[in-house]
Parts: structure tokens; C-alpha cells; sequence
């Protein structure tokens, strides 16, 4: 009977390892980034920019993929601000955006990305709510 639960503890603890390393290429994204875009973003799209009711940040194209890496250039990004005790704040190379945190809003930001790495977070809450993105040239 031991032998069989050994056994099926090693099985398991094979199959969670294999479930781990499949799909990967060895690099892992940092924390709150991840290139999954599936079509390339061009300067002029749209971006989705959410934050709250939860304890939830994040920055979408428009067909819901999270942006990881974009080239320079002109974009618009749609902020859903869902939450009276969170702000979305996008700061970078020559960008300082932020909404309220004491008020729910919808609000679009007008910004010009420049090579370097932006980030976005909740300010109250910035060591939990956070990503950032890199923008290439």
C-alpha cells in the first residue's frame, strides 16, 4: 500500500512539473508582464486600461490580449476605473497619466510612447496592483 502511494505521489509530482514546463521557452515574464498579444499592435491602436472592482490591474489591446511589448508611437488608451479606492496611473518616457482615486471613471489618455519601459499601477496599492510593458523603437 505504501509503495502505491509513493508511487502515485511521484506520477502526480511528474505530471504538475510537465503541466509547468509545457509551452515555455525557458524565460519567464516578469511579474505583471507577459508578450501575448497575438497580432502585432500598431502606433494608433486603441488600449484598454482597467483597474478595480477587485484588486485588479491590467492593460489590454482591444481583443483582450496583455500588452507586453509595443513600438513608439501615438496611442489611445481607454481607462475603466471601476473602483472609488483604486486609480490606473501610467507613467514611462514622457508620460505622467493618472485618474482619481476617490472617484469611479472612464477617461481616455492621449500618449505618445517612447522606447524605454512604462508602468502601470494603483497607487495605493502599487506593491499588489502593477505591470509594466516595454516600448520599443
Amino acid at each position: 500500500m505504501l509503495r502505491r502511494r509513493t508511487a502515485l505521489a511521484a506520477a502526480l509530482a511528474a505530471a504538475v512539473l510537465g503541466l509547468a514546463a509545457c509551452g515555455g521557452d525557458g524565460e519567464e515574464a516578469a511579474p505583471g508582464r507577459t508578450d501575448t498579444a497575438t497580432a502585432p499592435v500598431e502606433p494608433g491602436a486603441t488600449l484598454v486600461g482597467t483597474v478595480g472592482p477587485g484588486f485588479e490591474i491590467s492593460l489590454e489591446t482591444q481583443d483582450g490580449q496583455e500588452v507586453g511589448t509595443l513600438p513608439a508611437g501615438a496611442y489611445t488608451i481607454e481607462v475603466d476605473d471601476r473602483a472609488s479606492a483604486h486609480n490606473f496611473h501610467l507613467s514611462g518616457p514622457g508620460v505622467e497619466e493618472t485618474t482619481s482615486v476617490s472617484e469611479e471613471e472612464q477617461t481616455t489618455f492621449e500618449v505618445e510612447l517612447q522606447t524605454g519601459t512604462y508602468e502601470f499601477v494603483c497607487d495605493p496599492h502599487a506593491s499588489a496592483m502593477r505591470g509594466d510593458f516595454e516600448v520599443t523603437g
